[in-house]
Formats: C-alpha cells, structure tokens, sequence
C-alpha cells in the first residue's frame, strides 16, 4: 500500500525531514491515514479528529489538507491511537485504530506499542522492518458518524485586551486570559501575584485617639462571643483604649495611616463585590460586610445549587476565598448558605481582577423554588394486591411528600403483572398527577417487572440504577402524556425503603421537584457519600449520606 504519493521507504524519508526521525508511531499513522482516505467517498471534503496528540497528529497534516491551524484537524487527547476523517457536511467517516489483537506475527511491533521495555532495548531496525512488513494489517477500520454538535468549525469570537498582561485573546475564555487564570507554563509573568503589601502604618493605641479604624476589630470570649467589637470607620475615643489592649491589641491601622494605592482593595469592598457576583436567583447578601467577610442567605426557601466546579475555580485564585453549604442541600428563607471575602486585609488588585473574572459567566450560587407536586403513588406486588400482607410503603411515601410540601393525589394498587402497572401509571396521570412514584418490582426476579410496566406506559429518558445503599435500583424517567400539559415527573423505589429510614429517594426527590435536570453523570457523583452509615438513629440531613 502506498502512504499518499510515498512509498513506505519514500515516506520514511518524508517523516525524517519533518518529525526529525522516522518515529515508528509517525509510519504507522501515515497507513492509518492512507486507510481512512480509501474508505471516503472520492471528492469528498473532509475534517480529521486524532485521539492521541502522539505523532498521529503530524501523519494528518503531512497527507491531508487537515491542519491544527486551519482548524480541520481536532485533536482529542483520550491517550487512544485512532483517527477518523470524516465528511464536513454529514459526519459520515472512518475510524482507523491501531489493533492490538492483529499483532500476533509482529512481536517487536507488539513490545513497542505495549512499553513492554524501554526504549534503549529495543530493538529498532526490527522494529522498523516489521512496520514495513505489516502495513495496514495491524489496523482495524470501520464506518463512523460524527454527532452534529462536532461538527463545523466555531471561530474564536470577539477578542480583547485582558486587563493584567496587556496580550489580545478570546473574550470566551473569561474576564482575564486563561494564561492570567492561572495556566502560564512560566515561572514569572502573566498569572503571577504582585509582590509586597500596601503602604500601612500602625499606630500605637494611646496614639490611635480620634482616629478612625481602618478594619473591624473582633473581640472574642471563648464559648460566649465572637464579633466585631470595633467597626472600620468608627472614631476612637479614649475610653476605647482600655478595651483594646484587653483584646490584645497594642497597636492598630488607622484610616488616616493609609495612602490611596490604587493597586490594592480593601477586604470590605473586596467582600462586597465578589458577594454581589456569587448571588444568583433566590440568594442576596446579608448586611454589609463584618469583620471583612460577606454572608449570603437564601431569600427564599428552596433547594441550593452551587456551581462548583467555577466555585472550584474562584477558590484557586491567591487570597481569596467562598464556602458554601453542600450544593442540592433544602434551605429555608433566612439561612445562611455562604460566606466570601479577601484572605488579607488589603487584596492586590490583580488577583481582585482575577477573582471577579471567575465570576464573570454568572452567579455560583442560586435557590431553586421547590414546587408542591401532585403526586401519584402506584404500589406494585403481588402480594399486597392480593391482600395476603398489609401495605407499608404508601404511608412512608404519602409521609415524605407531604414533609415537602406536596399532596398525594391518588393511591393505585398493582400486582406484579406489566400490563396492569402500565394501567395503574395512567390511571394516576388521569386523577391529575404529575409526579409518579412506584415501589418495588426493580429488582433481578422474575416477577419484578415494574420497569417494563413503566416502558409500556411510555416511560422514556430512563436512568436505572445508582451508586447509592441503600437505593442502588432507583429509577428516573419521565412519561408525555395527552392527559397532562408537560412531562409527568417518574420515579421508582426499591423495596429497601421498606426497611431503611433514608434511601436514594430522599436525594432524588427534592432534585426533581426543584425542576434539576438528572443525568447520567449526575447519578455518577452520587457514589461519593452515597454509602450510608445505617445509624441507630438517622439524623439525616444532618449527615454526610447523599453529600
């Protein structure tokens, strides 16, 4: 097979002069692009993607038109050795792999892929010869298409100047440029924090008489009081003297001490801003700042959802700091659900500029209204149905809806029997219900078959099963119906709620009545604090179940 116009030797020479030697993964990815260009249709115009950024990446460019530069070759560093070109308007490609399993004839080949020595053992012109030897036999072809939203090329957008190091780049990429947001590969330069402090002078209390403090002063008596005893602003007199050298404090900050610099903020303004960034719907700043920090409080009652991987981000910026409570945690109107401010009393202005940055894209912080579901609830088993043991689970599940707020519109009893649960589903979308719960029937026995019950009613976007015990064979979906103006809300409960206090529902629950879209990915970080403690008395909410 040629490589392009090359032949294996011609392209050896062609990878020399270009990569600096014939790099074995270089030659390989030169059949690997030959392959996929055979299996397009002649003419066609077409976009590369690399799954590794190894080599791979300079076969694309040496033989096609596909560059990183032109933005037709995507590089997607999943550590894979495959390439897929593909068409510009349809998606419709080939996906070339380099194929482990085809090997077998080529041991050198094989040791090289796998790292089974290092690289000074190896054996290179046999290596070399095998590569020669085997072509496109040791790869794997087949046809592909490409997700739509992958597909085009998006341009950088408007560009600005970013307000630290002065260098033009994409606004998308945030307040500052992401080299400033802490990414320079550079010991010195953009990213890096002013060094030194504002031009402060203290003063020796006796001396600090009419003046005014230039910071709040706590006075604190272990296990009775903390709070701020003196307040930035406030005159001194000579009575307060006393007390603050009985707080321990000899000398003091004045505001009088200090010179205008405009390179530095003071931790209330500090404090305040950033409080008025971090706020979203449902959440505002408690008072002004006190002792340079910034509370917020939920407005209203409702669920609290934190962005945290931007919070993350906010967090990583040099003196400063935001802790929130657990995002997806109940709040009542009142409560406080974060606090913010500058680490130090004066805040460089630099990383005030990039703190605000991380704040730019939209608030962190918001508390969704939880909305008072009509619920049905539709008991499955058999044994209910028939009446030969007493029903448990639509107390505990009428209990825990009318804990938040919703009303239980209906009770339906189905045996274990798909057809008559899939009755039971829309008899209880036909009393009104927009949030159906189903008990039992989700497990590995033959008579469970509440899922397929569910499917047959029209349940759709279904995710079963979660890292979660008690609860691991929870259901969520949704069912269209002509009987209801929106999708009516599912959920499905193993039968361990029977036994334990606190399961999974009381995760999923509240998600779903503050109209938090679940996915998969969701459910997935669920299993960091999804084991629960089985305590002999739950306190839940007050533990780290579901956190």
């Amino acid at each position: 097979m040629l490589i392009g116009p090359h032949t294996h030797d011609e392209f050896m020479e062609v990878a020399r002069n270009f990569h600096g030697y014939p790099a074995p993964g270089l030659i390989i990815g030169g059949y690997m692009v030959e392959l996929a260009r055979r299996g397009l249709p002649e003419g066609v115009l077409f976009d590369a993607i690399s799954e590794t950024e190894q080599c791979l990446p300079d076969a694309v460019q040496l033989l096609t038109p596909c560059t990183v530069g032109n933005g037709w070759l995507r590089i997607m560093n999943f550590g894979i050795y495959a390439v897929s070109l593909f068409d510009k308007r349809t998606g419709e490609g080939v996906r070339v792999h380099l194929d482990v399993d085809k090997m077998g004839p080529w041991e050198e080949i094989r040791t090289w892929f796998l790292k089974l020595k290092p690289k000074k053992d190896q054996d290179t012109p046999l290596l070399q010869a095998q590569i020669k030897e085997a072509g496109p036999d040791i790869l794997t072809a087949r046809p592909i298409t490409v997700r739509p939203d992958r597909l085009g090329h998006k341009g950088k957008g408007l560009v600005g100047r970013c307000p630290l190091c002065g260098e033009y780049y994409p606004v998308s990429s945030g307040g500052i440029c992401r080299s400033c947001q802490g990414e320079s590969p550079y010991h010195a330069g953009p990213g890096f924090a002013f060094e030194g402090q504002p031009a402060l002078r203290a003063v020796p209390v006796a001396e600090a008489v009419g003046k005014r403090a230039l910071h709040d002063m706590t006075r604190i008596v272990p296990g009775e009081h903390k709070d701020a005893e003196f307040t930035a602003g406030q005159e001194l007199t000579a009575g307060d003297i006393c007390r603050l050298q009985m707080m321990g404090r000899n000398s003091i900050y004045v505001q009088d001490a200090a010179e205008s610099d405009d390179a530095w903020v003071h931790e209330d303004e500090a404090a305040r801003t950033f409080a008025a960034m971090l706020a979203g719907e449902g959440v505002a700043m408690r008072d002004n700042p006190r002792e340079g920090k910034a509370n917020l409080t939920a407005t209203r009652d409702g669920l609290l959802m934190v962005d945290t991987e931007r919070l993350e981000r906010f967090n990583l910026v040099p003196d400063v700091m935001c802790a929130t409570r657990q995002g997806y945690s109940m709040v009542l109107a009142g409560a406080k659900v974060a606090g913010t401010r500058a680490i130090p009393l004066y805040l460089s202005r630099e990383n005030f500029i990039k703190a605000t940055a991380m704040l730019q894209d939209g608030p962190l912080l918001q508390v969704l209204p939880m909305r008072a579901a009509r619920i049905g609830i539709l008991v499955t088993g058999t044994e209910v149905f028939q009446g030969l043991i007493q029903d448990k689970f639509a107390p505990i599940i009428t209990q825990k809806a009318q804990r938040l707020n919703c009303e239980v519109v209906k009770t339906v009893f189905a045996p274990d029997d798909a057809a008559l649960i899939t009755q039971g589903v829309r008899d209880l979308i036909a009393a009104g219900a927009d949030l159906v719960v189903t008990t039992a029937g989700l497990s590995v026995d033959p008579d469970d078959v509440t899922r397929k019950g569910l499917m047959d009613a029209g349940l759709t976007d279904m995710l079963y099963g979660l890292p979660m015990l008690p609860g691991t064979m929870s259901l969520v979906g949704r069912i269209a119906s002509e009987q209801a103006p929106h999708p009516v809300q599912v959920v499905g409960v193993p039968a361990c709620a029977l036994f334990f206090k606190t399961t999974a529902l009381d995760i999923l629950l509240p998600r779903l009545l503050a109209g938090v879209e679940i996915t998969r990915r969701d459910l997935a970080k669920l299993g960091d604090g999804g084991l629960c403690m089985e305590c002999k008395s739950c306190t839940y909410p007050k533990c780290p179940f579901g956190k």
